[in-house]
């Protein structure tokens, strides 16, 4: 059994042939989306984050709008570059948002990816310190966001404060309780993975992660997955983890499935870089009639691997057509390969 949910980049373009052509669109149609995946049996509505872009960018709003829209499904970020974030603040927004949602928040983080500005995180006000890396920053904010939703007391009170204070050190607040048990990191490397499982994170996998080895995608992502779990094992950690990868794909069940993703032109991994000297491997699109897809998924190793599949989906086309894909991999395929 595995949980399955959907990943939505939110872009949106004033084109006419978008279904999604501003902001607003893109914020309203995700909340719907994310209604119409619950009702239909999926397990989570997950969105990703990108700034100075035409996409979903602020999470916390959108997540409590769907937390308090939705009573079942998970709602989670895919990711959240936390080179961008103040860790304390961020920790309030995410406390405040989990309790709207009765503890459903699955927040994935991490480093980020390339941005469509150049040190983006620059006019946020962040700057690593001298001698450190935007990575190195981007681990310290993470650090602390984790610490801080410990809910123990830092800060000390004011003598006399305008309000009451509790005894001792005080926490931020509001605080939500366990969910420092859900937050995911997005690993791009097995190292990174490893990295996530010592401090207790769970793993997101995502269609790409650096080269490492030349195999198949789907190969190196549960090479990742075994080398995470073994690093999870030998932290001690007395909880279980969990892992999460994403995959676009798409059941040819009527003639839409075929106008739009038919033309079968992405079913190979793809090698690109994603920074100048960082070489990727992305993996490839699933598209096919339900019973050649269920073959082509059966010899996937990640997916075999993961307890949690997230389905990226298309936003531009619309909440009632990602709705009927989201509801063809439940009818047609999932039940087929031991998913449901």
């Amino acid at each position: 059994m595995k949980k399955i949910g959907f990943l939505s980049f939110g872009h949106w373009t004033p084109s006419s042939q978008s279904q999604t052509r501003s902001a607003s669109d893109a914020l309203l149609q995700s909340i719907d989306l994310a209604v119409a995946a619950e009702q239909l049996g999926a397990d989570g509505a997950y969105f990703r984050v990108h700034h100075f872009a035409r996409q979903l960018a602020s999470p916390f709003p959108l997540l409590a709008a769907v937390g308090a829209k939705t009573s079942r499904i998970e709602i989670g970020t895919a990711v959240i570059d936390m080179r961008y974030e103040n860790p304390l603040y961020m920790a309030e927004d995410a406390g405040a948002a989990d309790i709207i949602a009765g503890g459903r928040l699955q927040l994935g983080i991490s480093r980020g990816s390339p941005e469509q500005v150049i040190d983006g995180w620059r006019y946020f006000g962040y700057a690593p310190p001298e001698g450190q890396s935007d990575t190195d920053m981007a681990r310290h904010h993470a650090e602390v966001f984790l610490d801080t939703l410990r809910g123990e007391g830092f800060a000390q009170p004011n003598p006399r404060p305008m309000f009451p204070n509790p005894p001792g050190l005080l926490r931020l607040e509001p605080h939500s309780e366990g969910l420092r048990e859900r937050i995911w990191w997005g690993a791009a490397t097995n190292a990174t993975s490893e990295w996530a499982a010592k401090l207790g994170m769970n793993l997101q996998s995502s269609t790409l992660k650096f080269d490492e080895s030349g195999k198949p995608f789907h190969v190196q992502q549960a090479e990742q997955i075994r080398i995470y779990r073994e690093a999870w094992k030998a932290a001690g950690h007395k909880r279980g983890s969990r892992v999460s990868v994403s995959r676009s794909i798409f059941a040819l069940v009527d003639d839409r499935d075929r106008a739009y993703f038919g033309r079968g032109n992405q079913s190979s991994d793809q090698i690109g870089f994603i920074e100048e000297n960082t070489r990727a491997i992305f993996g490839r699109s699933y598209a096919a009639e339900p019973d050649v897809l269920i073959k082509e998924l059966a010899q996937d190793e990640a997916i075999a691997e993961a307890d949690t599949l997230l389905l990226t989906v298309p936003n531009q086309l619309g909440v009632d057509y990602n709705a009927h894909v989201i509801e063809a991999i439940l009818t047609h395929v999932a039940p087929a390969l031991g998913w449901r």
